[in-house]
């Protein structure tokens, strides 16, 4: 929507991008080309074909005349920086820096913005082909390099030193962080210090002078050496790929979720039957998408993948989100770990609501088996969301299957979140769980995890029986 050379249309579940007319001779030779083509051959780049002209008016309708259309590969779960730990975004941004650092001479990319990743399981993969252009070989300026800035590091570093997660910037600033809005926030010494000195505090104290000058300071400028501009290129993107390293590998404050496995009150036991409960329904109903609610470390998010399953898993979380992604990347599952609550969701963003869908919109009706373990009693307490709609709430991201725990009120770690108003849950017993999980689905097997008071119950939808 934002890129004048052209636009996205869906046709049937086909994903279509228009090139303009009077783009097409500056984009056609280019996208064709052995690097492109390569690039999309190693899963780096967004796969797509060129449509023949009679295919896409047939397809598109006639705003395809005159036009270039490339036929995209979908990525079927798409995610957005407002959904990202730190170690997605950091991941995201050294992919875009990878790409300027690979590209033969006389190409490069006109915009640097994390909406131009999505992310392919643990995969980063670059979707905005319209983003690559010929430029001059000679000049040593990268004009995206401030929306670089805004919008990878600046967030990644708030983060990083800061403890501002980089997720809840996305949500509320579509294109990142402005260096005087970071400035602000900076103590004394930070502003004098690497890596805010060279990024927010030299910008601000120069932006009068920017603005002043601007016409000389965004003119083209040209060296007489091709080489000297692509030293000078590939130095600030060297420059840059170090401060997001750095950025990514500060260490994770340990907090109750980040050491949920150390600390909670299963048995080994228990989790063994744990296990065992869920990898049943994944060796024998073989689902091939499953949202896994509450992931924390991943386990259950793992024995899916294991068993052929493309997981999305979601937690609140975005440390313990960060480091199911690294693993995940490590083994190369395929899991796209998120940092969602279920409570309150990823809302739709952008222009009219319609630029970057809600989690919701995405999510319903597209997994067909759920994973709800130990993630009930939160809603019920913490978010006080009624029984009956979280269940509801189930039904509509599920087409099939359920895996769901019962928690008690007299469970230790519901007595801990209930904080002494146990009297509010006083009617909530198995016997009221599964009234309210009767209502849109019908249990097929449940078990007492042994030394709790816990039960698992594997559901299938009614609508689907």
């Amino acid at each position: 929507m934002r890129d004048p050379a052209g636009y996205l249309v869906t046709c049937g579940g086909r994903l279509v991008r228009i090139v303009r007319p009077g783009y097409v001779g500056a984009h056609e030779g280019l996208l064709t080309g052995p690097w492109v083509q390569a690039l999309c051959g190693s899963g780096a780049v967004s796969g797509f074909r060129i449509l023949p002209a009679d295919e896409a008016v047939a397809l598109v309708g006639h705003e395809a005349v005159g036009c270039l259309c490339l036929e995209h590969d979908v990525i079927r779960f798409p995610s957005y920086p407002s959904e990202w730990p730190l170690e997605m975004l950091c991941a995201a941004a050294e992919h875009t820096i990878q790409l300027c650092l690979q590209a033969p001479p006389g190409v490069g990319l006109k915009d640097a913005t994390p909406f131009n990743i999505l992310f392919q399981g643990a995969r980063p993969v670059f979707v905005d082909v319209l983003s690559f252009e010929s430029r001059d070989a000679h000049d040593p300026t990268w004009l995206a390099h401030g929306q670089f800035v805004r919008s990878f590091l600046l967030p990644a570093l708030l983060n990083a030193h800061y403890g501002i997660p980089c997720h809840t910037t996305f949500l509320a600033h579509r294109d990142g962080v402005e260096p005087e809005d970071a400035y602000r926030l900076l103590g004394p010494l930070a502003r004098i210090t690497p890596p805010f000195l060279g990024n927010v505090t030299m910008p601000v104290l120069l932006s009068a002078r920017a603005e002043r000058d601007a016409d000389r300071v965004y003119a083209p400028k040209r060296l007489g050496n091709a080489e000297q501009a692509a030293f000078i290129l590939r130095s600030l993107f060297s420059s840059l790929s170090r401060t997001m390293r750095s950025a990514s590998a500060r260490r994770h404050r340990k907090n109750i979720w980040s050491t949920y496995t150390a600390t909670c009150t299963y048995t080994s036991a228990g989790t063994a039957q744990k296990t065992a409960f869920v990898g049943k329904l994944m060796q024998e109903s073989r689902p091939a998408r499953v949202l896994d609610v509450g992931c924390n470390t991943g386990d259950f998010s793992f024995l899916a993948a294991r068993a052929g399953a493309e997981v999305v898993a979601i937690d609140l979380d975005p440390e313990v989100v960060g480091s199911l992604w690294q693993r995940a990347r490590a083994e190369q599952a395929s899991i796209l770990p998120l940092v969602v609550q279920l409570a309150r969701p990823t809302p739709a963003l952008g222009w009219r609501n319609q630029e970057t869908p809600s989690f919701l919109q995405r999510a319903e009706g597209y997994f067909d088996a759920l994973l709800m373990l130990a993630v009930v009693h939160h809603l019920l307490v913490t978010d006080a969301i009624p029984l009956a709609d979280i269940i509801e709430q189930a039904a509509r991201l599920t087409t099939k299957w359920l895996v769901i725990e019962f928690v008690a009120p007299e469970d230790p770690q519901f007595k801990r979140l209930l904080r002494g108003r146990d009297a509010l849950y006083a009617w909530l017993d198995r016997a009221a769980f599964e009234v309210e999980l009767g209502r849109h689905f019908e249990v097929v097997r449940q078990e007492q995890l042994v030394d709790t008071g816990r039960w698992l119950y594997l559901a299938v939808k009614r609508d689907a029986l």
